[in-house]
């Protein structure tokens, strides 16, 4: 898997058994709701004392069932009567992330924000990336950005080595088996993986696809060789298919798949090129029939997040990530840079039972420049009074 690009203009990749544990409790998330009716989208640990209180508030310490002692902020006027929360509790689920190799990708934010929840977290990373992956982790360079919203670290239970181009140790060529990025490696074909896991854990109830690979992205499509279009099928829409045909069968009723898109799928981007555009359109259409198979067949739900650019270190591989990025700002109807939580929270979202009704959907998390049908920075609209933010 050559130069790689995922949704949101990332790619992610994934490689060799490794455990690392280092989080101290568990969390379990809510989204606060007040007493009007507002809420305040914002992941937070029952172990975390919110800062967006809008009341007085004090602050108790009671035993839990565990013996330890858990320190709750409540409203002085409203000590009696506990105040109403929807919480996003995924505390006993597990949950499998293809496509983590760094800390600043989509995919680690939503294993981040499944965490912040209480979801146990298990990824698999791309054999090549694998080493620098697991050496960051051990030697604590990941350490700030593992930081959750309770002040402790997001645990990893396991790395497993994946590449999810193929789907069985049959389809491995020669040329990728004597490679020596793969040396040392084993088990790492998307059969192999879900074995593994299978074998390691059972069962999980959460499969997120954040990968893709398009070795030709930087050519127009009319440029792209037949090898690089299927390539960037292969590895950024078929990958998904195969990923949840093979842990379908491990994945609990009630469970949750998820996957990223781009807005290229629909919309021209020049410049995302090597048939890229084409494979995150094949992405949303495969999310919708498997939304209805894998739903029939054993009640999973499967949704694809689009999201907005992000300046991951893949997508500056494009050599226009920060120009997306200052368009988007300049004309979504939200001028702001979208971070990668917001995309890993809305994850988290998808994957909790409050999304039990949400599958086969595509949702937009780009800061709403996927309604747009113009760009309004557009010197056209120079006359026009269209609201602008200060810099």
């Amino acid at each position: 898997m050559v130069a790689t690009v995922a949704s949101s203009l990332q790619i992610t990749a994934a490689a060799r058994p490794f455990i690392f544990s280092k989080r101290i409790f568990r969390t379990s998330a809510a989204i606060a709701v007040d007493s009007n009716g507002s809420s305040w989208p914002k992941l937070a640990s029952t172990f975390h004392i919110s800062s967006l209180q809008h009341f007085p508030r004090t602050f108790t310490s009671v035993p839990a069932k565990s013996g330890k002692f858990v320190t709750k902020a409540k409203s002085e006027a409203s000590e009696k009567k506990p105040a109403s929360m929807l919480p996003i509790d995924l505390r006993g689920k597990r949950a499998f992330i293809a496509g983590v190799a760094d800390d600043n990708g989509y995919g680690w934010a939503i294993a981040k924000s499944l965490a912040a929840a209480g979801a146990e977290i298990l990824v698999g990373t791309w054999i090549p990336a694998l080493n620098i992956f697991e050496m960051s982790l051990r030697r604590g360079k990941f350490d700030e950005s593992r930081v959750l919203p309770d002040g402790s670290l997001m645990e990893i239970t396991k790395v497993y080595p994946l590449d999810a181009v193929f789907d069985n140790p049959e389809d491995v060529p020669e040329d990728i088996k004597s490679n020596k990025r793969y040396a040392g490696s084993s088990n790492w074909t998307v059969q192999e993986a879900a074995e593994s896991v299978k074998q390691d854990f059972g069962s999980i109830d959460i499969l997120v696809h954040s990968l893709a690979n398009g070795p030709e992205v930087t050519r127009p499509l009319l440029e792209t060789s037949r090898k690089g279009y299927l390539a960037a099928i292969s590895a950024s829409s078929y990958s998904f298919v195969s990923l949840l045909k093979h842990f379908l069968p491990i994945m609990n009723p009630g469970g949750s798949s998820i996957s990223l898109t781009y807005i290229a799928s629909e919309r021209i981007i020049p410049g995302y090129g090597g048939g890229m555009s084409s494979a995150k359109a094949a992405l949303e259409s495969d999310t919708k029939v498997l939304a209805f198979e894998a739903g029939r067949k054993c009640k999973i739900r499967v949704n694809t997040i689009s999201a907005g650019p992000l300046r991951s270190r893949a997508a500056k591989a494009i050599g226009f990530i920060d120009t997306m990025i200052d368009y988007s700002r300049a004309n979504a109807p939200l001028q702001k840079e979208l971070t990668a939580d917001e995309v890993g929270n809305t994850a988290a979202f998808l994957a909790s039972p409050l999304a039990s009704a949400i599958t086969g959907a595509v949702i937009y998390v780009d800061n709403g420049l996927n309604a747009m049908g113009v760009g309004v920075d557009s010197p056209l609209f120079k006359d026009l009074d269209i609201p602008k933010e200060n810099h």
